[in-house]
């Protein structure tokens, strides 16, 4: 995903699960092999190995996939990385009304953040009845007011 920071280009990688939810954003400057190894290290060591990496076809993620040992596991097509395309949706909304970022450091902080919160109180309405999902969502409230009580 490309942000901009006082005028300037940077990239916000995120690992999106089969679900749609953010389990982890990175900020770098540059979209290479270096960058791509960063950040694949970083979930896979926090969540272990998936079975399947679904990217698009960026040249170092097949590179940074093949120095991990996961080559085989890449998979690239038209609309298999939708999910991860949609998950932007969200961000770019707050990013908005926020009036972009100024600093790389707070762009990293703002998305970490935004994703857990969003995953926490996202509940994909559609999924559920209205009796269950009334009941995920207060669960979901009582656990925010005592992370804010704590």
């Amino acid at each position: 995903m490309f942000v901009k920071i006082n005028g300037e280009r940077h990239y916000l990688w995120r690992a999106v699960d089969h679900e749609g939810e953010v389990l982890e954003s990175f900020v770098t400057k540059t979209r290479d092999k270096k960058a791509a190894l960063k950040f694949l290290k970083k979930p896979m060591k926090r969540y272990g190995r998936p079975h399947i990496f679904v990217t698009d076809k960026l040249r170092s993620y097949s590179a940074a996939l093949k120095e991990v040992g996961a080559a085989d596991r890449q998979a690239t097509g038209r609309w298999l990385n939708n999910r991860a395309e949609n998950s932007h949706l969200p961000f770019r909304r707050r990013e908005r009304a926020m009036q972009r970022f100024r600093r790389m450091r707070s762009l990293q902080m703002f998305a970490a953040v935004h994703a857990s919160v969003f995953n926490h109180f996202n509940l994909e309405r559609s999924f559920y009845s209205r009796v269950n999902f009334k009941k995920n969502r207060a669960a979901a409230l009582a656990e925010w007011r005592g992370l804010g009580a704590s």
